[in-house]
């Protein structure tokens, strides 16, 4: 009788073959991060990826596998070399942080690890929550408070402000939807407020024209006395305002809002105080500044973010909110297959009814290393270090005949200009525009620019635990430079 035979084939895995080549390659990847890292004033703060380069991004998918190794050598010669700069002590393009190697660390034992943090009784989900704990306390939030890691200073004002919304409806949101609501909501702030805000309004069905902006003052703060007047001219038409929005530090100038005052006209009008404090919320660490964000732990809710002054690689944001019931109520749902139970692994806390994502990365284990290692206390002071900085460039400019100074420089954000030898109007932004791409080009600097009230100007944003002051009096020689070949480029022969 004829048997069949059977063929056995072996299952698949993505774990290596061999793990001892494996390792000499981590190992190998580990050293050159750390000479990456070490490195890092020597290398250009940002160059142009050549066409070669830029073809290596249209090859097609891959169906056939590649030695890791190979793999590993187009990372490092086509992504690893072309990097945005913002590791680089001038770097002053946004505001971002400059990561840390430690926190580098975290994140790939994160991923080692492999915890989804929506929730469940395991050691990260305690650590998420020991992380939210720690920021609430540099704020001065109380214990009883709430909070959620995030991506991010966006996600982390839509949290905030979706908890207002629902706070402040006076119908159940989540049940019967905006359309419900009896009286259109107002949401205040200033002029100057982050674009981040009018995605919220739009995300959270409100829509653009319900958030009021608010003139500002000459220190580019919220105008208290108008915002008391747009208060009271939207109760008389008929809208209802909900929430009134400070801002601790604006993304164009660094200007911090007058916290204590908005905080009592919340109080009095019976408004939300949220304070979208991603650029300078931890100034409250800060042993020589924290007093510029007084008041800040008054807010119903603040957005922050751990990967700009806390340093920790990208991405690391978070919601912090008062009323920890509110916080829960606007995003808990029960899902069959996620129920809690009181014992093993679904007797955790569930992390994801306190936001929108059910998936969560661990965010967590990169701030919670670096904190460690450093403790609080160091980086206070590297954000005094920082707005120090700031205000010796701001005097560097000022002794500069050929150079001109903005708004006030309040912490660590300093606009500025060229006089381009008298022009103005578009031909004085053009002038700028190219010393800030010559800078770029050069790999000397990356500065960004902005628009403050009709006026465009440079500005460099230093969030950067790398930069020394040395980095800062080259930048001021280079811009002098730079402008004397433009102009006499610019010249007739």
């Amino acid at each position: 009788m004829d048997t069949q035979q059977e063929v056995m084939v072996a299952d698949e895995t993505l774990d290596p073959s061999d793990w001892a080549d494996m390792q000499a390659l981590s190992h190998r990847i580990v050293d050159d991060a750390i000479g990456y890292l070490r490195d890092v004033r020597n290398r250009p703060v940002w160059r142009e990826m050549p066409a070669e380069v830029r073809a290596f991004f249209s090859e097609p998918l891959p169906h056939e596998p590649a030695p890791i190794a190979d793999v590993y050598g187009d990372v490092a010669r086509n992504v690893m070399a072309y990097p945005m700069g913002n590791i680089h002590p001038r770097f002053w393009s946004w505001y971002m942080g400059s990561s840390n190697f430690t926190g580098a660390l975290g994140d790939f034992l994160a991923a080692i690890q492999g915890s989804n943090l929506g929730g469940g009784n395991h050691a990260a989900g305690l650590m998420d929550s020991q992380v939210v704990d720690w920021l609430k306390e540099m704020v001065g939030f109380p214990a009883s408070a709430s909070g959620t890691l995030v991506s991010g200073g966006s996600m982390a004002n839509i949290i905030g402000l979706t908890v207002a919304r629902n706070a402040k409806a006076g119908v159940d949101v989540r049940e019967r939807g905006v359309g419900a609501i009896p009286k259109p909501l107002r949401f205040y702030a200033s002029d100057q407020i982050h674009s981040c805000h009018r995605k919220a309004m739009e995300a959270l069905g409100l829509g653009n024209r319900a958030l009021r902006r608010i003139p500002t003052d000459a220190n580019l703060r919220i105008d208290v006395d108008a915002l008391k007047t747009a208060i009271a001219e939207d109760r008389a038409a008929g809208f209802k305002p909900a929430c009134v929005i400070g801002t601790a530090g604006t993304v164009n100038t660094g200007a911090v809002d007058d916290l204590q005052a908005l905080a009592a006209l919340a109080a009095e009008e019976d408004l939300w105080f949220h304070v979208d404090g991603c650029i300078g919320a931890l100034i409250a660490i800060a042993p020589e500044n924290r007093s510029l964000v007084a008041g800040i732990e008054q807010a119903h809710s603040i957005a922050l973010d751990p990967h700009k002054w806390l340093h920790a690689p990208f991405e690391a944001g978070c919601t912090l909110v008062r009323d920890a019931e509110a916080h829960r109520g606007t995003f808990a749902t029960t899902l069959e297959c996620l129920q809690s139970a009181p014992r093993g692994l679904p007797s955790g806390q569930w992390l994801h009814d306190y936001g929108l994502q059910t998936s969560r990365g661990f965010r967590a284990l990169k701030v919670w290393m670096a904190l460690k290692e450093h403790g609080v206390e160091k980086f206070g002071r590297l954000i005094d270090q920082n707005i120090a900085q700031a205000r010796y460039l701001a005097g560097l400019i000022e002794a500069e005949p050929a150079l001109e100074l903005t708004a006030p420089t309040t912490i660590n954000i300093v606009c500025f200009r060229h006089r381009g030898g008298g022009l103005s109007g578009e031909r004085l932004k053009a002038f700028n525009t190219e010393i800030m791409m010559r800078l770029q080009e050069e790999g000397i600097a990356a500065v960004s620019d902005t628009t403050v009230h009709g006026q465009h100007w440079l500005r460099a944003a230093i969030t950067n635990h790398r930069t020394r002051r040395d980095d800062l009096d080259l930048l001021v020689r280079e811009t002098l430079r730079i402008g004397k070949e433009i102009e006499a480029a610019a010249s007739p022969a």
